[in-house]
């Protein structure tokens, strides 16, 4: 969590803080956060396909051992209903683990418990590939 919460610049730049619940589901929240609105006043879309990818990656991520790489090798997402100024949570659950790649299913909802988007992905775990932390801000 650490490398999220306290090194990750896109976390800081968005607000967005990582949690894990007991069953190793990552959790991502975001404050609501006018700067991220799109043209309409509502969150962006990016905005929101990028707190499922995190929880799905985290979610993933927990799931290895050893100081490989995990990449993010596809999502796929749909966006139910515009978030107006709104808080969001988003959750990863891993559907199913292979030898180098991790399926994962990740929901989004808004701070009145709407179910605002749903995503799969698929991310793989690169073995041999070290992991280069930036240095605390």
């Amino acid at each position: 969590m650490e490398l999220f919460n306290q090194r990750a610049p896109i976390a800081e730049t968005f607000g967005m803080k990582l949690s894990f619940d007991d069953d190793d589901r990552a959790n991502v929240s975001l404050p609501y956060n006018a700067a991220l609105d799109n043209a309409m006043g509502g969150v962006h879309g990016g905005i929101i396909a990028t707190l499922l990818d995190n929880a799905g990656w985290f979610t993933c991520a927990l799931a290895r051992e050893g100081e490989g790489w995990v990449v993010t090798a596809e999502m796929s997402f749909h966006l139910f209903r515009p978030v107006l100024k709104a808080h969001l949570l988003a959750r990863g659950r891993l559907l199913k683990s292979g030898s180098r790649q991790d399926i994962a299913d990740m929901r989004c909802w808004d701070q009145d418990n709407n179910l605002v988007a749903h995503a799969t992905g698929s991310y793989v775990y690169l073995e041999n590939v070290p992991i280069e932390r930036s240095p605390k801000p």
